[in-house]
């Protein structure tokens, strides 16, 4: 990783995504380049000096100056805040992502030996053993027998208007793509019967799911919900949200390498608050808006019994 000097003329560095250079490598003169993102991971809009001694003129010499990170190719850790296009000028808020804890016992995450707020997964039969179905744990061999959901939100988290309104149809998530580490998981549906198929496993072992409204239906869902809060974390008018559980890898579930080579061992509390000793992987399913851009993180850790 490298840092480019941005004090002088204006720098464009690109890189072509893994897909983009797996086309490029067919060599056929097909490769054409079609879609494009911008991103301000490394803008500080905070150097924006309003009472510059020189005037107006260098209100944003600063930001302008500041050195960016030199392009590159992994997609785990670049464009964590991608730029769109808005015609319109009169919005006032934009919508977000936001996961859905308070809808049920089903949708809260589970704290775990010091990792608060993480989505605990059993990888095997015997770990899921020692838990209750409905006690905020994930069963990843069998998603369909426990109740713990992974669901995102979509829509203006605002007091400002209320829900009763409908938002623009130009600001509603239609599809939404779900990341994963392809060595831990897959994706299922809620009930634990559907398993996803990725649209792509890049190099890194990132496998990127894409759902759509009225395509997947055991997945995206509109909110129709219109009146007040409970049950709901976005305060103003809603557009979609995506559910799904996560079913282990036969990696997880049948072996203890990854656990041996990426995690670490601890402890956890079972169904009858007895402490048990755990090999445990932590990790993140990144939840992208197609629309909007807009990407949360959503914590998880894959757990077995030693």
């Amino acid at each position: 990783m490298a840092f480019l000097d941005n004090s002088g003329d204006i720098i464009l560095d690109a890189v072509l995504t893994d897909t983009g250079r797996f086309r490029l490598a067919k060599g056929d003169g097909s490769f054409k380049i079609v879609k494009f993102a911008l991103a301000d991971d490394e803008i500080d809009y905070s150097l924006y000096n309003l009472n510059h001694a020189s005037g107006s003129a260098y209100f944003d010499v600063d930001i302008l100056s500041s050195p960016v990170l030199e392009a590159f190719t992994n997609n785990t850790s670049m464009m964590k805040s991608k730029l769109l296009s808005i015609p319109r000028t009169n919005l006032l808020f934009l919508p977000v992502l936001k996961l859905n804890e308070v809808i049920g016992d089903g949708y809260a995450r589970r704290t775990s030996g010091g990792s608060v707020g993480t989505f605990v997964c059993c990888v095997n039969k015997i770990t899921e053993n020692s838990f209750n179905p409905n006690n905020g744990v994930m069963f990843g061999e069998n998603p369909s027998d426990a109740s713990t959901t992974i669901r995102v939100d979509q829509g203006l988290d605002t007091t400002e208007i209320s829900p009763s309104r409908r938002i623009d149809d130009n600001l509603i998530e239609t599809q939404f793509i779900v990341e994963i580490d392809n060595r831990f998981g897959d994706i299922v549906s809620e009930n634990g019967t559907t398993t996803a198929r990725p649209s792509f496993i890049d190099d890194d072992n990132v496998a990127s799911y894409f759902f759509s409204l009225g395509t997947d239906t055991d997945f995206v869902t509109e909110n129709t919900v219109t009146g007040g809060s409970t049950g709901q974390t976005i305060a103003g008018p809603r557009g979609t949200f995506i559910k799904f559980r996560i079913r282990a890898s036969l990696e997880l579930n049948s072996s203890n390498f990854l656990f041996t080579k990426l995690g670490t061992s601890g402890t956890i509390t079972d169904n009858v608050l007895a402490t048990i000793n755990i090999d445990y992987i932590d990790t993140n399913i990144k939840v992208t808006g197609a629309t909007t851009g807009y990407a949360i993180d959503v914590p998880v850790r894959f757990i077995r019994n030693q």
